[in-house]
């Protein structure tokens, strides 16, 4: 048996613990700055046992998983750099920005300690490690940074003990892994935080700008509703690729501009046309930077009950929904009520269940 210390314990790192303990013979200690987590994680069987003295248990460890928001997971690093004699697990992060993390890694090789350097591009609506799932991950992108020291057996190794999580591997440079997702998930929050900002300022003069933002603008901004801590960290740390992109985007900008003044038909319908064409050939199932939403659509009649008719359904069917919203304003869509789902199997599930009780749906894509 085989000693895993898995430090924070919350959604990622409980769902990554019950894949290995799922795929490998281990017993998994975890350390948390909340005990209570580490408590709540026993009782779900996700890990073993609480790990009390982070030294003692990083010391005996076969794998060390750090599962904490970047600036802890830096502070870590240091703690784990400080044991003597140096510990000889192999040592994986979480975290959504690269660099400085591996720039750490590498004072850490200096003392033969291999990190391997890890984002798992997945996630949930739900937090905490309550709500751990082993198919977290399952088709999600993961991207491994291997420090310098890392070997190729090495890196295998990596990708053994994470293949309970059934995700799709990529290898990259930590640099290159900050741009790619600086481009598809950091600078997408950065622009729907700034819509939100741009509407509350006028909603400050209208009033009837809120209401009438419950519908596609909502949808199209449910990003800006993500953790704000989380994204100033991540926002301080890839702030040079941002920065560029934001410069890009200001071009950009300012091209639309120009053919809004312009007002020529036609190159206002080509500038709409390319970025459908580039949309449209996007993935529409594949897990990406961005957690998509597994969300349906049911065209319900304004009535006493039709909503828990519509929800007692599916608890009979044992389908939990995580999110309900009744839509005020409809624009482009066949439905008044949106459940959203943990997954798009939950989802497709309350579909099927709906469609054989003559409900009318819609999915968009």
């Amino acid at each position: 048996m085989r000693n895993v210390l898995l430090i924070g314990v919350g959604l990622i790192g409980g769902s990554i613990a019950l894949t290995i303990k799922k795929e490998h013979d281990v017993a998994i200690a975890g350390y948390d700055v909340q005990a209570a987590n580490c408590e709540k994680a026993v009782s779900l069987g996700v890990i073993d046992k609480v790990a009390t003295d982070l030294q003692q248990e990083a010391a005996k460890a076969d794998l060390i998983i750090i599962a904490t928001p970047v600036e802890a997971t830096l502070n870590i690093m240091d703690q784990l750099s400080s044991i003597r004699p140096a510990i000889k697990a192999l040592v994986m992060d979480v975290g959504s920005t690269k660099k400085t993390i591996m720039e750490k890694a590498e004072k850490l090789a200096e003392q033969n300690i291999v990190f391997i350097g890890g984002h798992p591009m997945a996630g949930s609506h739900k937090t905490g490690v309550e709500s751990a799932r082993p198919h977290l991950l399952e088709n999600a992108y993961y991207i491994l940074t291997p420090s310098s020291i890392a070997s190729a057996s090495e890196i295998e190794e990596a990708k053994d003990w994470l293949k309970g999580t059934r995700a799709k591997f990529i290898v990259a440079e930590p640099d290159e892994h900050d741009f790619l997702t600086g481009i598809v998930s950091h600078f997408p929050h950065l622009i729907a935080s700034s819509l939100v900002r741009l509407a509350q300022k006028h909603a400050n003069e209208n009033p009837l700008v809120q209401q009438l933002a419950a519908g596609g603008f909502r949808d199209i901004t449910r990003i800006a509703s993500s953790s704000p801590k989380m994204w100033s960290d991540i926002v301080s740390q890839n702030k040079d690729h941002l920065l560029t992109l934001l410069s890009d985007w200001k071009e950009e900008m300012e091209q639309v501009i120009s053919y809004v003044e312009i007002g020529d038909p036609k190159q206002l319908f080509d500038y709409f046309h390319g970025a459908k064409l580039f949309r449209d050939g996007l993935p529409v199932r594949s897990k990406g930077a961005i957690q998509p939403f597994s969300d349906l659509y049911v065209d319900i009649l304004d009535t006493t009950g039709a909503l828990s008719k519509v929800t007692t359904l599916l608890a009979e069917f044992e389908i939990s929904i995580i999110n309900i919203t009744i839509l005020e304003v409809r624009e482009d869509l066949n439905g008044v009520l949106r459940l959203s789902f943990q997954n798009d199997n939950d989802r497709d599930k309350a579909q099927k269940v709906l469609h054989q009780e003559n409900y009318l749906t819609h999915i968009t894509e």
